[in-house]
């Protein structure tokens, strides 16, 4: 296929605003691309290379984008930057920079797909000394051969931003509204409920899509597990409290909350993968879990799942998450790292046993499983875990569980079945304390980048300190592209409030002076070097204005965060 054939639809895709319409779009180009070029076509449309659990990288840094699109243009890296500033879109300024170039080549052959395709794949094997030249003359052979729109898409692709709307459920869709039965509303969801259940156990869209063209719904039905490949697992909903998710069930297991990391551990003999909730291999980041795993599990084949903590070795109390996470990122030091952060694995699910699926297991089963195969140590054992439909003890076991430095109870149904890659209802709810919302001062903000670059897309927190304002979150979430209901606040509507208080520009980075104050919720007070305060918000949200009831002097104040933080109990500083 030429690539030009795909970057009509990247065209048609982008200027698309309709769900439905890109599912078509989409159905109607892979049902007629060929079918040895189907699962790279199918990658390509939502503008990967590679699997989504894929390791390897393209691996192309903004920086050297422009040094690429500078060298294929014959401007000068400022002329590049220059009009990336307008744009806020390094393809878009690769194919303005093209258009307007004297000299074109000669006798220029036609891309294909495949030449696109093949360099991008050939960027993750390179390393070592002179990578970064040979990376860049991969994609500088592509431009050159391109023409002024298919270098938009090449350079986007480059840099994982193919901006055209192509989320996972859409080409879950058009999979199946390309190969499967999708005539009636009764077959469309049969259909599309077999392309996603295959794609939870097998994240490759690619393979999917060819499963669907040669062997259809059944072959779908069919996709197992793999050890050693990751797979989707299952989430758990939010409760409004314990007592409510304690009435919704006939059994009940109740286990930890962990502040903690899911890993999902693959046993085949004595190969060993790890991998986190996103489909990370950490396999390397985590070499002590290897002896924990076998001399705790009495399987030959098995895929477990557990929680992992970090641990302050000094005082043996569990470190907040953010610890941890330094280790699932670290790819150098690791013996260090080691070393300074500990682990604990707490294992409470068991999902395929000696070449056995276990999905169609109940929970009370699989638990009973699971106990027989685990031999526990100090560093790898059992999830705190009891059965009760007594609120008494279910109130005593979550004390205990806040108490211990966890973040609450996940409540199980004892009944449930295993559903990979969802939220099922019926099946795992979490409670956790609902920690009261802080008023804080927007400080600062960045501007978008694309459709959104005339909008300030995320903002900086502060919090008061006598007469100075002192940072502790970015805020992102909570605010809409539009408005949907009545109350809701937009990036532009924020934008449009803030502008009169812009101070100074940096870059995207704008400084804005202390004046509006919003109600923010969040998950967690977490202590951070990265922000003035000490102190960083998780994942904060805007729950409304309140610049007109309150003024920058009646926000929080870095007191107030303190005390909050140090109600959660069980916290340990790293020793």
């Amino acid at each position: 296929m030429l690539y030009k054939n795909l970057v009509e639809l990247y065209e048609s895709l982008e200027s698309e605003p309709s769900r439905l319409t890109k599912v078509r779009l989409i159905s109607n180009f892979l049902r007629k691309s060929e079918t040895d070029e189907l699962a790279m076509i199918t990658l390509m449309v939502s503008g990967k290379i590679f699997p989504s659990y894929s390791d390897e990288e393209i691996g192309i840094a903004e920086k050297t984008a422009v040094k690429i699109i500078s060298i294929s243009t014959g401007f000068p890296e400022g002329d590049v930057s220059s009009n990336f500033n307008e744009t806020g879109d390094l393809g878009q300024t690769c194919e303005n920079l093209m258009s307007k170039r004297k000299q074109l080549t000669l006798g220029k052959k036609s891309l294909s797909a495949e030449n696109v395709f093949d360099n991008f794949r050939k960027l993750a094997t390179v390393e070592g000394k002179g990578s970064q030249d040979v990376k860049m003359n991969l994609i500088k052979e592509l431009i050159t051969h391109a023409s002024p729109k298919e270098s938009k898409y090449i350079i986007r692709t480059s840099v994982n931003e193919l901006r055209i709307g192509v989320a996972e459920g859409v080409l879950r869709d058009a999979i199946a509204e390309a190969f499967l039965d999708t005539e009636t509303m009764e077959k469309k969801k049969e259909s599309v409920s077999a392309v996603e259940w295959a794609w939870f156990l097998n994240p490759d869209y690619g393979s999917i899509a060819m499963i669907a063209k040669k062997r259809g719904i059944e072959g779908l039905r069919k996709v197992r597990v793999e050890i050693g490949k990751p797979y989707h697992v299952l989430l758990s909903e939010k409760s409004p409290g314990l007592k409510e998710a304690m009435e919704l069930y006939e059994k009940i297991a109740l286990e930890f909350k962990y502040d903690g990391a899911r890993i999902v551990i693959h046993k085949k003999g004595d190969k060993l993968w790890f991998y986190t909730r996103r489909l990370e291999n950490v396999t390397r980041q985590f070499p002590e879990l290897r002896e924990f795993v076998m001399n705790g599990v009495d399987a030959d084949e098995c895929i477990i799942e557990g929680e992992m903590l970090g641990f302050d070795k000094r005082t043996g109390k569990p470190m907040p998450f953010q610890f941890l996470s330094q280790r699932i990122k670290r790819k150098y030091e690791i013996e260090r790292m080691v070393s300074e952060i500990p682990i604990q694995v707490k294992i409470f699910d068991i999902i395929y046993l000696d070449g056995k699926e276990l999905f169609d297991k109940k929970l009370s089963e699989r638990w009973s499983i699971l106990k027989k195969i685990i031999n526990t140590s100090k560093g790898f054992q059992l999830a705190e875990h009891i059965e009760t439909k007594e609120m008494k003890k279910a109130e005593e076991f979550y004390r205990k569980a806040l108490e211990a430095g966890q973040e609450g109870l996940i409540v199980k149904n004892l009944d449930a079945y295993y559903h990979p890659g969802r939220r099922v209802a019926g099946g795992w709810l979490k409670v956790k304390p609902i920690m009261e919302t802080l008023d804080l001062v927007i400080t600062g903000a960045t501007w978008g980048t694309g459709k959104r670059a005339t909008w300030m897309g995320s903002f900086v927190l502060s919090c008061r300190d006598g007469d100075k304002y002192l940072e502790c979150g970015m805020m992102g979430t909570g605010i809409k592209e539009k408005i949907t209901n009545e109350g809701d606040i937009t990036f532009e509507h924020l934008t449009k409030i803030l502008k009169p208080y812009m101070e100074k520009e940096d870059g995207n980075e704008v400084k804005i002076k202390p004046m509006i104050v919003v109600e923010i919720a969040y998950e967690e007070i977490q202590k951070s070097p990265n922000y003035s305060s000490g102190y960083a918000l998780r994942f904060p949200r805007l729950v409304r204005l309140r610049d007109l009831d309150k003024k920058p002097e009646d926000s929080d104040d870095i007191e107030r965060i303190k005390k909050l933080y140090e109600m959660q109990k069980g916290r340990s500083k790293p020793g």
